[in-house]
């Protein structure tokens, strides 16, 4: 596996450059995208653990990981860069995402498909977690965040 510490969400498909304020790439917000390099370790951490819940609500109503170590195995084995500290379902996401086209038995990798979707195929599997992903992504900024840059633009009006 590659040395290097995984840094920042970045997936490279940044889609916030067109205006999106939630990228579909990383799924940070377009301020987090842009203010990263200048967040402190504390801020990244709150960034990186949203992005986590989320993904592993999307994961867990999807497949089950039975075996943790098998999946860090295969990881490591395949050279798929991840991030050890996050839940073995963000692991899971990150071999889907990278793997799905070559994949014939998840269970090798130490997790199973939920009954209703072992019908699917891993690309199509991959693509509807990204969007899921993506959808509660916007759907926290939109109730979390836009509030509060709204109630500043009306304080900065006064």
């Amino acid at each position: 596996m590659s040395n290097q510490r995984i840094k920042t969400p970045c997936v490279g498909l940044c889609s916030t450059v067109y205006g999106d304020l939630v990228c579909r790439g990383c799924k940070r917000f377009h301020h987090e995208v842009i203010d990263w390099n200048a967040y402190d370790e504390a801020q990244k951490r709150a960034v990186w653990l949203r992005l986590e819940v989320l993904l592993v609500q999307v994961m867990t109503a999807k497949l089950e990981v039975f075996d943790a170590e098998r999946l860090r195995q295969q990881l490591e084995l395949r050279k798929i860069r991840f991030v050890p500290q996050q839940s073995p379902y963000c692991w899971a996401y990150q071999l889907i995402a990278r793997g799905a086209r070559v994949i014939n038995q998840l269970e090798a990798y130490g997790m199973v498909l939920l009954p209703e979707f072992r019908g699917w195929q891993l690309p199509e599997l991959r693509d509807a977690i990204d969007r899921e992903f993506f959808l509660l992504s916007e759907a926290h900024y939109h109730r979390y965040i836009a509030p509060r840059f709204l109630r500043e633009g009306l304080d900065a009006e006064r």
